[in-house]
């Protein structure tokens, strides 16, 4: 078991507020000193059994009593303490000098570079970090449109914003473009925008739940919130679906006040990319060193391996016999409760009226159209969505859908309709009522 560093030590801070630049400090710290029994020896261990087996021919008994020769397991051991004793007596000793020399660093958050490098470093190994309560660990909190972690009083409407992997709450505006959020509020008064920040690294529907809860705790504490609007761009998409799922489970009230669901560029029956990934993996065990590379990539965040499907809830992956999962999409349901008004948005690289195969899989690089759209041949994964609730931008990539003005003007429109859309809205409505009563094809 890892030596963990004693949560009473005045340098070590684990609870539910962001952390600081001396927590980063502390927490590169933490790694550096870790054995990382559960990571690094099984890993290499794993490799150079693949190597003896596939390269060497030996059987996986010889294999295994090789490895575990006294003068094997002695060099084993002698290259970790090595390594542990440099992280112990060198690179840690200099972090954590650093604190101690600049004891303000406690009370210094975390500049828009390091929100970037932290965000990253949870999505890929977030669960690790969680799972060996380092402080680097993002907890799940909410900003307000400025930056500041949200305080005082919330009445009206609220839009919270969920972003995706690897990112965090400053992602939705660039020195480019100001952004959903700045085109929402210019719309109308009692309008709070909100950005939620979390550790992308984590299980989907583990983050769904502690959405829920979050909601919860937040409409408790300001009863005189009236509505509220989800908007996750690409994972976000998914956690928002996970928290409608879990808090209509939990009976919470605040899932009967979102009126809105906007996912943009989210993979709800899984991105290519994972699937594509898991797929060459599987292919590359078959041959000599294949496996080694396989090992490597297994070290990916659970956050991560729930994309290949798009799953949102804990059936989809705690059965599962291996923590990688399967090929097989083993899903189960999680409809949009019927009351919400949700809206999906696909981008694409390609551009209008020049139609490529292989882009419309690739989609806006991670994520097809098909599955940003909740598009599926399985009606039981076909989410319901209206098609005027439906919008696909072109020459749009995955990382620049969550804040273009285009994106940010479809969702105006959607949110705050103009006289003229809601009669065609009702037109449209009224239409398709009549053609799914008399059996009528409209055009």
């Amino acid at each position: 078991m890892p030596s963990l560093t004693p949560l009473h030590e005045t340098y070590c801070k684990w609870d539910r507020t962001p952390p600081s630049q001396a927590d980063v400090l502390e927490g590169l710290a933490q790694l550096v000193t870790m054995r990382f029994s559960e990571v690094t020896q099984e890993l290499i261990k794993t490799i150079q059994r693949d190597m003896l087996l596939s390269f060497f021919g030996l059987s996986e008994k010889n294999s295994e009593k090789l490895q575990n020769l006294p003068a094997i397991v002695r060099l084993y051991q002698h290259s970790y303490d090595m390594l542990f004793h440099y992280g112990n007596t060198l690179v840690a000793p200099s972090l954590r000098g650093i604190i101690t020399k600049f004891p303000r660093l406690h009370d210094k958050p975390l500049t828009p570079t390091l929100h970037f490098l932290i965000g990253v470093m949870n999505g890929v190994i977030g669960d690790y970090l969680v799972k060996y309560q380092n402080p680097m660990a993002l907890p799940m909190v909410v900003y307000d449109h400025y930056g500041s972690l949200q305080q005082g009083e919330l009445t009206g409407r609220i839009t919270l914003f969920v972003h995706g992997l690897c990112m965090n709450h400053l992602s939705w505006s660039t020195n480019k473009y100001s952004g959903i959020g700045e085109k929402l509020l210019a719309q109308r008064d009692h309008n709070t925008m909100l950005y939620l920040n979390y550790n992308t690294g984590r299980r989907i529907s583990a983050n769904g739940r502690s959405l829920a809860h979050t909601l919860n705790d937040l409409v408790t504490r300001n009863p005189g919130i009236t509505s509220i609007d989800l908007i996750g761009h690409s994972m976000g998409g998914l956690v928002s679906r996970s928290a409608l799922f879990y808090g209509k489970q939990h009976v919470y009230d605040w899932v009967h006040m979102v009126e809105n669901l906007v996912c943009l560029g989210s993979p709800h029956h899984g991105a290519a990319l994972e699937r594509f990934g898991f797929s060459l993996q599987d292919k590359l065990g078959r041959f000599p060193f294949g496996k080694m590379i396989g090992h490597m990539v297994n070290i990916r965040s659970n956050g991560i391996l729930d994309l290949r499907h798009g799953s949102v809830r804990d059936d989809d992956w705690e059965h599962n016999e291996v923590r990688i999962g399967l090929m097989d999409d083993n899903r189960k349901p999680a409809p949009i409760p019927s009351h919400v008004k949700a809206y999906f948005v696909a981008g694409t690289i390609e551009y209008e009226n020049r139609h490529n195969r292989t882009r419309n899989v690739i989609g806006d690089y991670l994520v097809s159209v098909k599955s940003a759209l909740g598009e599926h041949p399985n009606p039981r994964f076909q989410l319901k969505i209206p098609d005027a609730n439906k919008a696909i931008f072109y020459g749009l990539n995955h990382f620049e859908i969550q804040c273009h003005p285009q994106v940010a003007e479809q969702i105006a429109r959607w949110f705050y309709p103009s006289n003229e859309d809601k009669d065609f809205h009702q037109i449209h409505e009224y239409m398709m009522d009549l053609e799914s009563v008399e059996g009528i094809a409209l055009t």
